[in-house]
This record gives C-alpha cells, sequence and structure tokens, in this order.
C-alpha cells in the first residue's frame, strides 16, 4: 500500500482531480484545503476510483482544512472529523471511537481544538505480509504554526500536539495499527533545517521536545515514544531532505527549506511491514511537497462508504437539485430578441428610446471627444470655441491626433498663397516645439525609480525588501542579491551583499 502525505496550499489552485490521480496513492492525506462546504465543487470532491472525507473550517473561510482520498479498494470502515469527538457523526460508521482521556481539557478548548478543520481519520481493514488481518488507522492531520508574533498560537500548537498524541495512543492501545500523515509544522532535528542556528536554542523549541518524547529512535532510550519516523528510519543520515520552501523568496531553485511533512507510523507496524518512504520534491503545485510511506501490507475495502463520505452529500448525491437545473438554454434567435428587449427595458444598446436625447451631465465630456480630430490653431492649443484641445486619460495632448491634423494643415499649406504657407508652417512649428518641450518636463517631473545597485558577488541588479519584523528597523527598505538564499557553496544562491535604501523609514 502507497499512504502519501501533501500540503497544497489551497486545493483550488493546487493539482485538481488530475494530478490527485497521477500521485497513485491509495491513501492521499491533504493539508491546507483552504475550502469550505459552499466552495467544494463536485469535481474537487468526486475523484473517479477514489471516495473522500473533508474536514472544514468553521472560523474562518478559505483557512486550513483537509481532506483524505481513498482508493475504491482502500475504502474505509468508519471515518471521523476532528481529534475530540465532538464532531463524530453517531449511527453505524459514523464514529472511530477511542478519544483517551480528555480530563486535562475543557469543553470549549476541545471545540476550538477541532474548529479549525485540522484532522480526519479514517478506519482501515489491512492483511499483513504475515497474511493475518488487522485494521489500520489513518490520521490526516494538519498541525498549527506557532507564530513567533502571536503568543497564543504557541499555547494553541502545544495543545494541538497533546490531543493528537492521546488521541494516536488510544487508538494504538485498542489494538490494530496507527499511522500518522501531515503537515507536523515542526523540524525535528538540526539535519532537517537549512538554518538551525544556535543547537541548545534549536532543541529547546516546545515543538520539537514533544517530538523527541513522541517518536522512537532506535539509537534512543528505551521506552521513548511508540511512533517512528518513517522518513528517518529509512534514511537517518540524508542531508538537506526538505520538503517546503518559501516562495517569495525562490529558496525551492536552491533547496533552502526545512523538512516539516512526515508519515509517522507506529513502531511495530514500521519494523515490520515498512518497505520505502520517500520525499517528491520535483511534484510542483505548492510550497510544499508530497511525501510517502509504501507498507507491504495490502487494504481489504469496506462494502460501503461511512456517512462521513462527500457521496453522502446532499448535493452530491443527486437528492438536491443544482441551479444549473433552472437556467433554461435560449436558442440563437430567440436569445437575440431576448437581448433586444432586455436592453429597451434597461435603456442601453443600440436604439434604446432612454438613450436617445440623453444629455450629459454639465462640465462632463464625452468620451467620442477624445477620439475626434484636433480642429482649431494647433499653435495655440486652442479650439475654435476657446476651448482646449482634446486631452488622453493621463491629461496631456493626444499625440497621434496632433501628427494628423499638422499632416492635414500641411497638405492644406500646398495649395494656398505664399504668404499663407509661410504662416501655416511657422504655426506648425510651434505646435510641434510645445509639444516637444511638454514631452522634456514630463520627463523630468516623472523621472522614474532609482536603478538598484548591482552585487559584487554576480554583478546583477540587487531586489529591493522591506524589514518587516517589529524593532527599530521595521518599515526600512533594503538592497539585497536578488538570486535565492541557500548554501555558501551553491553557485546559485544569493551573495552577501547588503545596503540600506536611504536614512531613516522609507
Amino acid at each position: 500500500m502507497r499512504l502519501l502525505s501533501w500540503n497544497v496550499a489551497g486545493l483550488r489552485a493546487g493539482p485538481g482531480p488530475a494530478g490527485l490521480g497521477a500521485l497513485g496513492g491509495d491513501v492521499i492525506c491533504l493539508q491546507e484545503t483552504r475550502v469550505t462546504r459552499d466552495l467544494l465543487a463536485e469535481p474537487l470532491a468526486m475523484v473517479d476510483g477514489y471516495n473522500s472525507y473533508f474536514s472544514f473550517c468553521r472560523t474562518r473561510s478559505g483557512y486550513s482544512g483537509v481532506a483524505t482520498f481513498c482508493k475504491d479498494s482502500a475504502t474505509p470502515l468508519a471515518a471521523e472529523e476532528g481529534l475530540s469527538g465532538l464532531l463524530a457523526r453517531p449511527g453505524e460508521g459514523g464514529a472511530v471511537g477511542c478519544y483517551g482521556d480528555l480530563g486535562a481539557f475543557t469543553p470549549q478548548e476541545l471545540k476550538a481544538l477541532d474548529s479549525e478543520g485540522r484532522a480526519v481519520i479514517t478506519h482501515h481493514r489491512i492483511r499483513t505480509s504475515a497474511q493475518q488481518e488487522t485494521t489500520l488507522t489513518v490520521i490526516n492531520v494538519y498541525c498549527p504554526r506557532a507564530d513567533p508574533q502571536r503568543p497564543e498560537r504557541a499555547a494553541y500548537q502545544a495543545s494541538f500536539y497533546q490531543l493528537l498524541q492521546g488521541r494516536a495512543e488510544a487508538l494504538l492501545r485498542d489494538g490494530g495499527h496507527v499511522v500518522i500523515l501531515g503537515d507536523i509544522n515542526t523540524s525535528h532535528r538540526p539535519i532537517d533545517h537549512c538554518e538551525p542556528g544556535d543547537l541548545e536554542a534549536f532543541q529547546e523549541h516546545p515543538g520539537r521536545r514533544w517530538l523527541d518524547g513522541f517518536l522512537w529512535a532506535p539509537d534512543g532510550p528505551p521506552g521513548q515514544g511508540l511512533f517512528v519516523d518513517t522518513f528517518r528510519l529509512l534514511h537517518p543520515s540524508q542531508p538537506y531532505a526538505f520538503t517546503c520552501w518559501r516562495i517569495d523568496t525562490g529558496a525551492r531553485l536552491t533547496n533552502h527549506g526545512t523538512r516539516l511533512d512526515y508519515v509517522l507510523a507506529d513502531r511495530a507496524l514500521a519494523l515490520a511491514e515498512l518497505r520505502d518512504a520517500r520525499i517528491l520534491p520535483e511534484v510542483p503545485g505548492s510550497d510544499h511537497c508530497p511525501v510517502l510511506a509504501e507498507l507491504a501490507a495490502t487494504f481489504l475495502p469496506a462494502p460501503h462508504c461511512p456517512p462521513l463520505c462527500t457521496r453522502h452529500m446532499p448535493e452530491f448525491a443527486g437528492t438536491q437539485q443544482k441551479l444549473s437545473r433552472f437556467l433554461v438554454r435560449v436558442e440563437p434567435g430567440a436569445g437575440a430578441a431576448g437581448v433586444h428587449r432586455t436592453c429597451r427595458g434597461a435603456g442601453v444598446g443600440r436604439g434604446c428610446s432612454a438613450r436617445r436625447g440623453r444629455r450629459l451631465p454639465r462640465g462632463q465630456g464625452d468620451l467620442l471627444r477624445y477620439f475626434r480630430a484636433a480642429q482649431g490653431q494647433l499653435g495655440t492649443g486652442m479650439g475654435q470655441n476657446g476651448q482646449e484641445l482634446d486631452q488622453n486619460a493621463s491629461g496631456h495632448g493626444t499625440q497621434e491626433l496632433a501628427q494628423d491634423a499638422l499632416g492635414q494643415r500641411g497638405q492644406e499649406a500646398a495649395h494656398s498663397a505664399p504668404g499663407q504657407g509661410r504662416q501655416l508652417e511657422l504655426t506648425m512649428g510651434q505646435a510641434a516645439g510645445t509639444q516637444l518641450s511638454s514631452t522634456a518636463h514630463w520627463r523630468m517631473v516623472l523621472c522614474g525609480p532609482t536603478l538598484p545597485p548591482c552585487c559584487p558577488g554576480h554583478r546583477e541588479p540587487c531586489a529591493l525588501r522591506t524589514v518587516r519584523k517589529p524593532g527599530p528597523n521595521r518599515g526600512r527598505r533594503f538592497y539585497i542579491c536578488a538570486r535565492p538564499p541557500g548554501r555558501r557553496s551553491d553557485p546559485r544562491a544569493r551573495c552577501d551583499f547588503f545596503r540600506w535604501a536611504g536614512k531613516g523609514r522609507s
């Protein structure tokens, strides 16, 4: 079986149904779908060959959200939304169970932890490589990020980790196997981070301390952790194995990132069934890349999809009519007549009685004036009635119209008297000089942005940035090398050039 996890950073703008099918996973766990129930379209929910299970954020639109897609050959016995059990559906197949000790949380805390749509649990029947039938519970999870500028989110992340661990260990004690797939939002070891910095401070991070106690390692102390990082079990010392990169700096090009996405399996399952664990950085479509684990065990599909499946939603089950059913197709002939009638009623379009005789408000020019040929004395820039010449949207005289008018005057001068021709020639020269002086004036006023300096390392124009972090320099602008960050040995990475753009704040 192939178990795959991917933070898609938006399902509607992400891989789409064709992309999911190309991944080839038996169970595909997606995070950060950013869709709510009202925005879930049928092509995203109903992928051929798969049955899907969604959890939506209930507090914000376009935020968080997870989805699990199971092949029809891996249809689960039960499916549940959330970790606390508050969102479980009663009835056959409506809950997975095994919630553990929730006494450390208040009902309000449990509701808040499950309100952002960060977990979907599916319960499957499997056959191991030893031909034994047992169960496998797959927890698709999108752990919250500890924003350093919002201290309350660090506490929220710690509570979420605690709830996740309690639920996973309770399921494991009940029998069967458990796998956790998703964006954990913490890089565990210094080898999992491009810039770990001070190692002592790095290890003291609350999320890393939680992973230290939650995970088991072959070289760790006895009795440590019940779950295994499948990738590090098979690749304990592989460097630069990152799954997330910053898009705004182009860091994916130089592989300057972190490893935040994991497949965590219980120790017995990993040691007996794990065959491969990989990172797929070549798959585009998000600031994260997919990660997968291959197990020797196989799925035994359930006969029916559980109630959480999107196939049972009224809008996808055929019990609720869609809006397209109420839209009547109009024939081409009838459509033209209908448009004409609507146009007459609305007072717009060709031949509308409401348009005929309509007078423009006082002081407002007609748009057609800007497309008529210029008339009057070009030398003084005034029309026949003492009005200024037509100007374009930026407030300058229309150059093309002036040239056309000058050409017309030139042809007339060829048939006029010698004195009149000389006078017209002077007028045309005065108009051309006025136009050139106006262009030069605007070029002096609108000189354009200052050219950036070139970095000494690559002799390339630098990028202009703004300090966003709180502090005395917040809001100041500076120049740095425009290339993406990376290792010093990488010739594609940026150099160390830095220069403030100006004194004070910009």
